[in-house]
Parts: C-alpha cells; structure tokens; sequence
C-alpha cells in the first residue's frame, strides 16, 4: 500500500499545542495513531516532496542490519538512545539514518521505542513494532530483535524462491515466443517473395506460415499486441480493487501447478509469522490479526480473520482453521498437538521449517519440468517454420529431375 508523509498539528491531554509529521497510508490512519496517543488533531496535511531528496528506500537487508546491530548493543548494556545515535551515524543508506535519527529524538523526547518506530509504518510493519512492544514489557528487548532479524531474513528466501519461480518460466517463454516472432515476422517475408516469384501452388503447411506471417507483420500483430498490453494493464487495475484481488488471488491458489506452491509458501509464511509473535510474547489475537494482513493473499487474509473469530469465542487455534480448507489436514492437526502440549510455538517453527523445505522441492520440480517442456515448444515450432519454408524447395528440386 502506498504511504505518504502528513504534516499534523493538534492539542495534548494537558492542552498544549503540539506538532510532527507521520508517515502513513491515509489521513484516517492519522487520526487514529493521534487519537491513540491522546492528541486531538487540528490540523493534517500531506507533506510537500522535495525536488531532490538523498539516499533511497530501505531494504530489507537494511532492515535485518540494523536490527541484529542494535540487538548486539542492547545485549551488551548500551542505552537505548546512544545504540541508536551510532547506528543513524553508521547507516549507509541516508534515507533510513535519517528515519533512525528521528526515532531516536522521540525516544528522547520520553516516546516508547515501539511506538516511536510506529511513526513509520513504511520502514517498520505492525509484526515489527508489535513484537518490539513486547520485547520491551518483557525486558528482553535484545532476544526479540534477534528473532526478527531471523524473521526477516527467513521471510526474504521464501520471497526470492517464489519468484525465481515465477520469473524463470516467465523469462524463458518470452525468449521462445520472441524468437518465433522474429522469424515469422522478418525471416519468413523473405521465402515468401521467392516463392511468388517462383509461381504455383504452395504445400499446405508452408501457405499456411506465409498466411501467419503475413497476419502478423500487419495490422493482426499490432491488434495482439494491444490486446496483450490491454489485458495487463486491466489486471492491475482490477488488483488495485478489493474484489479484483479477491477473485485473483483464489484464481492463482487453484491454479494446476503453480496454486500448490502458492499453497506451501501461505502455510510457511503463516506459521513463521504467527510462531514468532507467539513466542515473543504478542496476544494471540493480536498475532493472528498481523498475519492475517501480512498473508499477501486475500483468501488466506480472509481464513486467518476466521481462525481469529474462533479463537475470541474461546475455541482453539486448531477447530476453526480445520474447517476453513485453505491449509492442509497435516498442519491443523501438528498446531492441535503444540496447542495441547503448550509448545504451539516450537510447533508452528517446525511446521515453516518443514514447509520452508517443501517449498523448495516444488521450485527444483517446477524448473526440471518445465525446461523440457519449454524445449519441445521452441524446437518443434522451430522445426515445423523451417520444414515448412524448405518443402517447396524440396518440390523444385524433384521437379527439375
């Protein structure tokens, strides 16, 4: 979701007048974090950008950085304020030592470390800020920080497989068809002239090319081409509507053979997530909410919500999530056995783990599968141009015999 920064102005519990900026996805999501820390707004505007601005965003490894840095200075007894006075020295990205900079004020100016980092939902997601809040109730502020920074990085090799995945097919049919235009457009057109000139009735295979090549080299390869950008541009627009990723993401999850990757990447992601906030002393609803919305698939959003209302009406994790059919027989019965036994958590890190592993089975199956399908594609369409243009030769020659 888009972000942008607000410029807000109000007045405190005690009547003062008050002022700062808030990075945030609307204006309603800034009155609530006022609200919430007992401001009334007076005033809320978007921040103007600057014509130039340094540095870049902040990546993830950016992130994982600071956050194993900053747990080795809080493990090692350096107060919270100069841990981060270094570490916004040090940062190489300037765009994220400034945000630190800036957290560190609050927190010197009496803001919580967790509801300082809140300020900046862009850097810091709600499973971040969440589990720093418990980390500092709990007074092992340095153990969370490493459990996120395992978190992330563990959350980011699930990312790359997915989309090596995606890309590499991707990348290999674009190159096939690519080729096969290339031929047919500007190799084709010029066996074409020669036979014309050459005059009589061409074998059905070889009219049937010249008649595609010539389709495409007009006004047909300008209509597909239009028509392919068309359909992309209308799905990403149709995704930027909450139907539109309804309806796409449960397309993708029943997909043939994508859908049972996209399957064991949603159990690895959730039971990876949820685990963490468990274990780092978050409520569970509050566990359960933050992985709903940190899913990235509406209908497995939509499942978690459901497992949540159960829980909030007393029964377990394990009832409702059997009967939402998104996740196999397998993991509602393992999270029954950790619920039961009181090791929920041990138990769902076992279960990402395991699915962290069978994720990258189905990518190294998916690839090895693919490779000789593509294969066969591109040579037999190759092959069937290439005869197609030699069988008038072929003719020729026996009829000059």
């Amino acid at each position: 979701m888009a972000t942008t920064v607000y410029k807000w102005s109000g007045k405190s519990a005690k009547g003062g007048v008050v002022k700062g900026e808030l990075t945030a996805a609307s204006k309603d999501e800034v009155q609530s974090f006022l609200r919430k820390q007992r401001i009334v707004p007076t005033k809320i505007s978007q921040k103007a950008k600057p014509l130039f601005s340094g540095g870049g965003r902040v990546t993830d490894k950016d992130l994982v950085i600071f956050t194993r840095q900053f747990a080795t200075m809080i493990g090692a007894g350096l107060p919270l304020v100069q841990a981060l006075e270094i570490l916004s020295q040090q940062t190489e990205n300037k765009a994220f030592a400034k945000t630190i900079s800036e957290i560190k004020g609050d927190v010197e100016g009496g803001s919580t470390f967790a509801d300082a980092l809140r300020k900046y939902p862009r850097v810091y997601s709600d499973l971040y800020t969440n589990m720093v809040a418990a980390g500092e109730a709990g007074g092992i502020l340095d153990t969370i920080l490493v459990r996120l920074a395992t978190y992330i990085e563990k959350a980011q090799s699930l990312k790359r497989k997915v989309k090596g995945a995606m890309v590499y097919p991707t990348v290999v049919i674009s190159v096939a068809i690519l080729c096969i235009a290339i031929i047919m457009v500007f190799v084709v057109p010029t066996f074409s002239k020669m036979f014309a000139q050459l005059g009589g009735d061409l074998p059905a295979p070889t009219q049937l090319i010249i008649d595609l090549s010539n389709f495409l080299g007009g006004t047909g390869g300008l209509i597909i081409l239009a028509s392919i950008i068309g359909f992309i541009v209308f799905i990403i627009h149709f995704r930027r509507r909450e139907i539109g990723k309804k309806v796409t993401d449960a397309i993708m999850l029943k997909m043939p053979i994508f859908g049972v990757l996209l399957k064991k990447v949603a159990v690895a992601k959730f039971t990876r997530t949820l685990g963490t906030l468990i274990s780092s002393g978050v409520p569970i609803l509050d566990g359960l909410n933050i992985t709903a919305k940190t899913a990235g698939n509406k209908v497995i959003e939509k499942a978690v919500m459901e497992v949540r209302q159960g829980v909030s009406e007393g029964q377990t994790i394990a009832e409702p999530l059997s009967h939402a059919k998104v996740f196999p027989p397998m993991v509602t019965q393992m999270i029954s056995v950790g619920e039961s036994t009181g090791a929920l958590d041990n138990m769902l890190d076992k279960i990402a783990d395991f699915y962290d592993d069978e994720v990258d089975i189905a990518v190294s199956n998916l690839t090895s599968m693919i490779e000789p399908v593509l294969m066969v594609f591109l040579g037999g369409s190759v092959g069937f141009i290439v005869v197609a243009m030699y069988l008038p030769i072929f003719k020729l020659i026996t009829l000059i015999k």
